[in-house]
């Protein structure tokens, strides 16, 4: 794997290096972003910990990726600054409780047991309960075929 930076701009307003490279993995599969991190950590001589990943792209059937990352002061800055879903994606922060906390609650640990509010299925035989009869329209209060009650015409003042 073979890192190549392409363009390197420095944006001293956010106090952070733009770069973007390209990757050729020669016989390997697209490289993830924990690796691009610590390649671009050695060929940039800045912890790994201040460089983020927008993104990287690789085309279908090509040895070759493209991306765009951004390498900050501190990693301090990287996060007051970065969008939090760009921290987690280069694993920078983790996600936080309340997605362990409803990934708990999504799990029972033990199996449910049927009570009586659970609902199950009349069967055709059984007669326990006998529904409602459905009440048909007549044809005077509009019915399925498209008859339709004619509207009272009103005068057109205008015209007068």
């Amino acid at each position: 794997m073979e890192i190549k930076i392409e363009s390197k701009r420095n944006n001293p307003l956010l106090n952070r290096t733009e770069v973007q490279f390209t990757v050729k993995h020669e016989g390997e599969g697209t490289p993830n972003r924990e690796i691009i991190r610590n390649e671009l950590a050695d060929k940039l001589n800045a912890k790994k910990e201040n460089i983020i990943i927008n993104n990287i792209s690789s085309g279908f059937g090509t040895q070759e990726t493209v991306g765009y990352a951004k390498v900050y002061t501190s990693l301090k800055q990287s996060k007051d600054l970065e969008r939090k879903h760009f921290l987690i994606r280069n694993k920078v922060i983790t996600e936080g409780k309340k997605t362990d906390e409803r990934k708990k609650e999504e799990k029972p640990t033990t199996p449910e047991k049927k009570t009586e509010e659970t609902f199950e299925p009349q069967k055709e035989g059984d007669k326990t309960e006998e529904t409602p009869p459905v009440e048909e329209k007549t044809p005077d209060e509009g019915s399925a075929e498209g008859e339709k009650k004619e509207e009272p015409k009103v005068k057109d003042e205008k015209k007068e």
